[in-house]
C-alpha cells in the first residue's frame, strides 16, 4: 500500500460540508442524516479523513467505524421497526470512507428494490409514516452515539 493522504482538502465536498444534517461529530468520524424525501431514515457514517477503503484503516479504526454503524442500525431498528436495514459502503465519488445505514419499509417508494433503483410507487410525505418525528430520531441517535 502506498502512502495515504489523510489531509482535509479544499474543494472536497465532505471536507468542507457535513454532508447532511449533522447528528454527531468526533475527531474520527461523523454521523449525518441524508436529505432523502423517499427514504427519510437514511443515515451515513463518514470517516473525516481521506480514506477510500475500509482496509486502509488500522484495525482499531475499522472496529470503531463498524461499532458506530452497528449503533446507528440498532437505534433505527428499535425506534422504527423497519422491514429491513440496508447497509452499504459505495463511495465511488468522494475520498471519504462512509457507510450508508438506511431503514427500509415495505411501503417506501422503491421497496423491495435498492434505494437507487427507479421508483416502484409514489409515496407522499414518507417522514410522516415513521413511528416518530425525525428530530426525535436524530436526538435518540445522538444520545446513543455520545454514550459510547
Amino acid at each position: 500500500m502506498g502512502q495515504l493522504d489523510t489531509s482535509r482538502a479544499v474543494g472536497c465536498e465532505l471536507c468542507t460540508q457535513d454532508g447532511g444534517i449533522l447528528i454527531v461529530r468526533t475527531d474520527k468520524l461523523r454521523v449525518i442524516r441524508a436529505l432523502d424525501e423517499d427514504h427519510p431514515a437514511f443515515y451515513r457514517v463518514i470517516w473525516n479523513d481521506h480514506v477510500a477503503e475500509w482496509t486502509d484503516l488500522i484495525p482499531e479504526n475499522r472496529s470503531h467505524i463498524m461499532q458506530t454503524v452497528a449503533k446507528v442500525e440498532t437505534v433505527l431498528r428499535e425506534a422504527l421497526s423497519p422491514t429491513k436495514i440496508n447497509l452499504a459502503s459505495l463511495g465511488n465519488v468522494v475520498p471519504h470512507l462512509h457507510w450508508h445505514v438506511i431503514a427500509r419499509f415495505d411501503w417506501d417508494a422503491r421497496w423491495p428494490a435498492p434505494v437507487w433503483a427507479p421508483k416502484q410507487r409514489e409515496v407522499s410525505d414518507a417522514a410522516s409514516r415513521l413511528a416518530l418525528p425525525l428530530t426525535q430520531l436524530d436526538a435518540m441517535l445522538a444520545r446513543a452515539l455520545q454514550a459510547g
